[in-house]
């Protein structure tokens, strides 16, 4: 059974850092395609970055030059690392891994960013 659990998120001053962790088991990491998500309540969940089985990475126009994802495939982890955080960076993070039908979700880590 593939599991995804994240970790890391909290409480942080804006223009503060955070660095979320994302750890997979029950899969080889490696194979797959790897995204963070957000959602704040009432809104749809939005995409923030992703990086490929190659290691390509893309980012939403909001976040880069902050945030930077990496990828351990050894470790089966998967990282966010968020530098001068904003308000409007407030969310639930959620770590997503997708390789054609398979789309494996964690349960989500809050980041609230305080101004």
């Amino acid at each position: 059974q593939v599991q995804l659990v994240e970790s890391g998120g909290g409480l942080v001053q804006a223009g503060g850092s955070l660095r979320l962790s994302c750890a997979a088991s029950g899969t080889v990491l490696s194979i797959y395609d790897v995204g963070w998500y957000r959602q704040t309540p009432g809104k749809q969940r939005e995409l923030v970055t992703t990086i490929t089985r190659r290691g390509g990475t893309n980012y939403a126009d909001s976040v880069k030059g902050r945030f930077t994802i990496s990828r351990d495939n050894a470790k089966k982890m998967v990282y966010l690392q968020m530098n001068n955080l904003k308000p409007e960076d407030t969310a639930v993070y959620y770590c997503n891994i997708w390789l054609g039908p398979q789309d494996y979700w964690g349960q989500g880590t809050q980041v609230t960013v305080s101004s």
